[in-house]
């Protein structure tokens, strides 16, 4: 790389990390005719993936010169920061050139709004084409599509990505008001529409015919940004939910957002990253889409954020202790699945295990569930039954001091005098 392009890649690349929608797929894109990589199903994450390969994504912006003034926004266009854009051969070759030194297994792409939505997303169109058709390149491929955007470009990008995303970035159309005057919810939901018929589309086209052509395989996904604005855990969830229900969703992420103006609207320079309660969202968001559970069981209009002291799950099963201690030997699966400390694949073990033999809590520990969390839910016969009679603030002191968090001093209510 010469000066000029390694100089616009520390710029483009630092401006990207606010993005954290840098996701997993579950895409396939097998490698044709010799070329250059391949997207498995097991997916492309920027640090870690399900099956816990530690792998990479070149993650940058086209540009971060745009035409908005988001106040949440490190590129906005009143912000005193150095601008760079790449050319559409830059992104090409980059993206080559890191694959070859084996830096990277795919390409996270995004961009500030330069000229309009529609000349920007034709640019990102122009790359990703461009990787696919000319370079015959089959890595990964995570593309965002501009909100505003012709439908033309949005149904050219999917056809080459693996992923599209369309960041909602507020979580209300009154903090996106407040916030971007400039800019349109509708905008936003209008794509994910689109994006969602065309998906459904086209997987019942490769029903029919094999070989008619993928699009975004990997599916779509979302952004919030939290803490900006006032919204309950309540409003920020029910808004997941509706994506995941409504426009079927990949993901949403949820940022933290980091204070970067001096700007009345948003908190002070200065405040904390609201780092446990995105942790929480995410474990709440864990819980709907796997455990069977509904939002309405984790907030709700008498208690609408989430507990930062102590994970959703916990904070659920101490609110419903009239539905434990549980049988692990006779109990349903969708109520294993509920119990503090047994997982999703813990719970299949303990129904598969179970046809075989009563377990007992040696046999648990072997499966890899965190007994020590779960004992105060199970009850079969001794030792399980000597815990169900503890209240649930005894069984939250006993499990809390089992925890060593190292945001600890971030769940206390007791402002510091220094």
């Amino acid at each position: 790389m010469n000066d000029r392009v390694t100089q616009k890649l520390e710029i483009l690349a630092g401006a990207a990390k606010y993005d954290v929608s840098c996701s997993s797929g579950q895409g396939n894109r097998e490698n044709k005719n010799k070329g250059l990589g391949d997207s498995k199903a097991n997916g492309i994450c920027h640090s870690f993936t399900e099956d816990g390969r530690c792998v990479a994504l070149l993650k940058i912006l086209l540009t971060n010169h745009c035409i908005f003034d988001c106040a949440y926004c490190v590129s906005r266009k009143s912000n005193d920061v150095k601008r760079a854009a790449f050319t559409v051969d830059e992104v090409v070759d980059l993206t080559i050139s890191f694959y070859r030194r084996n830096y990277i297994e795919g390409l996270f792409l995004s961009s500030g709004i330069f000229y309009s939505p529609d000349y920007t997303m034709e640019r990102l169109v122009k790359i990703v084409k461009k990787l696919r058709k000319e370079q015959n390149f089959n890595g990964y491929i995570h593309l965002k599509a501009i909100p505003g955007a012709s439908e033309e470009l949005i149904k050219e990008a999917g056809l080459y990505a693996d992923r599209l995303s369309v960041n909602v970035e507020m979580p209300t159309e009154q903090s996106l008001k407040l916030l971007a005057p400039d800019k349109n919810h509708q905008d936003v939901i209008k794509p994910m529409e689109y994006l969602k018929n065309e998906i459904a589309g086209h997987k019942e086209e490769t029903k029919l015919n094999k070989r008619a052509p993928v699009f975004a395989p990997a599916g779509q996904s979302t952004q919030m940004v939290i803490g900006a604005t006032k919204e309950s855990d309540l409003e920020i969830l029910g808004m997941a939910d509706y994506f995941y229900q409504q426009m079927k969703l990949k993901r949403v992420y949820y940022s933290g957002y980091v204070p970067i103006s001096y700007d009345g609207r948003l908190p002070a320079i200065g405040t904390p990253v609201p780092m446990i309660r995105e942790n929480r969202l995410y474990q709440a968001d864990w819980l709907v889409r796997y455990y069977g559970f509904h939002v309405n069981e984790l907030v709700g209009f008498d208690q609408p954020n989430l507990e930062l002291d102590i994970d959703p799950k916990l904070s659920w099963a101490l609110r419903n202790l009239h539905q434990f201690p549980l049988d692990i030997n006779i109990a349903d699966i969708e109520l294993i699945n509920r119990v503090p400390g047994i997982g999703f694949l813990g719970a299949k073990k303990i129904v598969a295990a179970r046809k075989f033999k009563t377990l007992k809590p040696e046999d648990l520990k072997q499966m890899g569930i965190v007994y020590n969390r779960a004992k105060y839910f199970l009850s079969v016969s001794n030792p399980f039954s000597a815990h169900k009679d503890y209240t649930a603030i005894q069984i939250k002191e006993r499990i809390q001091n089992l925890q060593n968090s190292k945001y600890k001093s971030d769940f206390s209510p007791q402002l510091t005098l220094f």
